[in-house]
């Protein structure tokens, strides 16, 4: 009864939100694609295709995490129980830092360990299992052992009404923890991907997925098995005046705001997703910058100590003498995750487009 309140909470009421603008779906004409038979998926039924084919192609696979069993607050583990039986995939106690543990043990005897975190507010009981267990398990053994074939599943980011402790972006934390891998996909087709290919890295993940797209994004998706290259950036939209740089759901606020640049001020706006957090792609940012002269990053986290700062520092530091302006941050307050002024805190397109007037001005 409890769980069927939230879902319906969380299905109904938050994932409507007005973050994004209704032509989402238009902006996956600018994105990379992969071959082969398709079907028309959202997000979470992207995601949910993933696991699908894990668990069929991979008999050690264990799928687990709070109301997973019984399809997750976001329906990405539908019917998977029903599938695959409720000793593969299973609720855990409302225990993240037990969730963390048990992942890590199990990925340790060789089995391919998918723990969902319910949201990413939550993960913070379990940054100790996480950073200290899982990101150094091989470095502290000698490569005698190590956590491969362990991903963590964390919804994260705004998603309308959620406020403080469902709304937040914390990629930044583990960014700064070498031994882990740290992706945010922006849609259907490269939250497949990515996933498969978690899944199948020999270091603990984590996939930071943007909660408001799970229904947003839709994409043609293809049914087989692919995997999509960790630690590599996509440039979506090439141009010569800005280079635009983002991740997750900011990457369609980007697109929006290059469109409106195009129409406003006659400039033409590169439009790069980061996808991987942690490795990041190093040779496609400065390159961009070097070619553009002039830099924005874009993010939903807080301004301070955001991961925009480290792209921002690498970029002065390799790309110096290429740029005609310093390089600019459009991003989240340092402040709580607010509730009703939420849309005040986000960076949208019209903050988007004044960074783009006022780095051209320069």
């Amino acid at each position: 009864m409890l769980f069927s309140k939230v879902a319906e909470y969380y299905l109904k009421r938050l994932l409507p939100t007005t973050l994004l603008t209704n032509n989402v779906r238009s902006h996956f004409t600018y994105y990379p694609t992969v071959s082969g038979p398709g079907k028309t998926m959202n997000m979470f039924n992207a995601i949910n295709n993933a696991m699908d084919l894990a668990l069929q192609n991979d008999e050690s696979a264990l799928l687990f995490g709070e109301d997973v069993g019984f399809g997750g607050v976001f329906r990405c583990s539908v019917n998977l129980r029903d599938k695959y039986g409720k000793d593969r995939v299973f609720n855990s106690p409302l225990c993240e830092q037990g969730i963390a543990g048990f992942a890590i043990g199990v990925a340790n005897t060789g089995t391919t360990a998918i723990a969902e975190i319910q949201f990413a507010d939550y993960i913070f009981p379990s940054f100790d299992q996480i950073v200290n267990e899982a990101a150094k398990y091989r470095y502290r053994s000698g490569d005698l052992f190590n956590c491969g074939s362990l991903t963590f599943r964390v919804p994260c980011g705004a998603v309308g009404h959620g406020a403080l402790y469902h709304s937040q972006s914390p990629e930044a934390y583990f960014a700064h923890t070498p031994g882990l891998r740290v992706v945010v996909p922006r849609g259907p087709i490269k939250a497949k991907g990515l996933l498969l290919a978690c899944f199948r890295d020999p270091n603990p993940c984590i996939v930071f997925e943007p909660k408001t797209l799970y229904r947003a994004a839709v994409e043609d998706v293809p049914t087989e098995y692919y995997t999509s290259e960790l630690g590599k950036a996509d440039v979506l939209r090439e141009g010569n005046d800005v280079t635009l740089i983002g991740w997750g759901t900011q990457v369609h606020i980007l697109l929006e705001a290059a469109e409106l640049a195009k129409e406003t001020l006659k400039v033409d706006c590169e439009v790069i997703d980061l996808v991987s957090i942690l490795p990041w792609d190093t040779n496609t940012i400065s390159k961009s910058a070097k070619k553009t002269g002039r830099v924005i990053i874009a993010h939903e986290a807080p301004l301070t100590q955001g991961f925009g700062s480290e792209i921002a520092a690498y970029i002065q530091e390799q790309c110096f003498l290429h740029l005609e302006a310093p390089v600019k941050r459009v991003t989240g307050w340092d402040t709580p995750f607010p509730h009703v002024f939420e849309p005040f805190y986000l960076p949208d397109k019209h903050r988007c487009l004044t960074a783009i007037s006022n780095i051209l001005n320069f």
